[in-house]
């Protein structure tokens, strides 16, 4: 019992159980992320079968647009298999010391992601930069055939993460991964036309910063929002002045303090909160009800909430303590 409960309690001896209430609201443990085990070995299956067949074309035809997309889309055979580790180390259940289980390996997976592509853009920046000062010949016809391949399989892959994109940045992340892809195969196609028709060997390191610039600016959401995850931020999606707004509009509620929202894993988000109601503890009715409100509202699946009876007795009130 804490300093303020001990207080409440001489105050109130018949509210004693009434300091701390925690509630699930309906399904709140039905919110594990989709595993999208098929999704996730078919992309992967097919993206290492297309690594191989791409870098050995793009060593064969002297075309460093292949070679650099070949190495971006051996950063997306990683981040397909960190993402799916990812899912299914966030179903362990939890243990006496991983108490919320290992669900935040899914916002750790989302941020390693985004360094690949990272790592990937400057690579490819690196080698574009040398070609750029020292063209080299390229075989046109084969980098247009190759890329083609490309363009199918990482658009059919990205076409199956499409659907939990939405809804959960480690799978937006593999989705980003193979819709880069296919974006940058068909900038590959368009380079190697240009060099058959015009025989300007400098457009395929060209195209190569093209797409390097590409995966940087669809990376840096995922790179922005993994990293304010990983610092427990409230995910995007949460607005947390309406959380509080509605919390403070609840019957019987004077005071709102110790609030605080944030991602147990990509799919998940958790809150706790201190509500001062003199009148007493509202029941677990309520306490049932203000669940369902935030999960409804706000996507909300893990609150914890602790009544108090008096303003001014917790020692977390005010704003800068936590």
């Amino acid at each position: 019992m804490t300093d303020h409960q001990r207080q409440d309690h001489a105050a109130h001896d018949h509210a004693a159980h009434d300091h701390a209430g925690h509630s699930h609201g309906p399904g709140g443990h039905s919110h594990a992320p989709k595993s999208f085990g098929r999704a996730f070995a078919i992309g992967i299956g097919l993206n290492t079968a297309f690594v191989l067949i791409e870098a050995g074309y793009g060593i064969a035809s002297n075309s460093l647009a292949l070679i650099a997309d070949a190495g971006h889309n051996l950063s997306d055979v990683l981040g397909l298999v960190v993402a799916w580790i990812a899912v299914i180390l966030s179903k362990r259940p939890p243990t006496t010391r991983f108490t919320y289980g290992l669900r935040g390996s899914s916002i750790m997976a989302a941020l390693v992601n985004a360094v690949f592509l990272l790592i990937a853009v400057g690579v490819i920046g690196w080698e574009a930069a040398q070609r750029l000062v020292d063209p080299q010949p390229v075989a046109g016809a084969t980098v247009m055939t190759v890329a083609t391949i490309g363009v199918a399989i990482n658009g059919f892959t990205a076409w199956l993460f499409m659907a939990g994109g939405k809804g959960d940045i480690n799978i937006r992340g593999a989705y980003l991964h193979m819709a880069a892809d296919a974006a940058v195969s068909a900038a590959v196609i368009v380079a190697g036309l240009l060099v058959v028709l015009t025989g300007w060997l400098w457009l395929d390191p060209l195209v190569s910063l093209a797409i390097a610039a590409v995966i940087t600016v669809g990376t840096w959401s995922l790179l922005r929002d993994s990293v304010l995850m990983s610092l427990d931020a409230a995910p995007p999606g949460v607005d947390p002045a309406a959380v509080r707004v509605m919390l403070e509009r609840l019957p019987g509620v004077v005071e709102v303090h110790d609030l605080h929202i944030w991602p147990m894993s990509t799919t998940e988000t958790a809150l706790t909160a201190h509500l001062v109601i003199p009148g007493g503890h509202p029941g677990d009715d309520a306490l049932h009800a203000i669940a369902a409100e935030l999960e409804t509202r706000f996507g909300i699946v893990h609150p914890t909430i602790q009544i108090e009876l008096r303003t001014g007795a917790c020692r977390l009130a005010p704003e800068h303590a936590v």
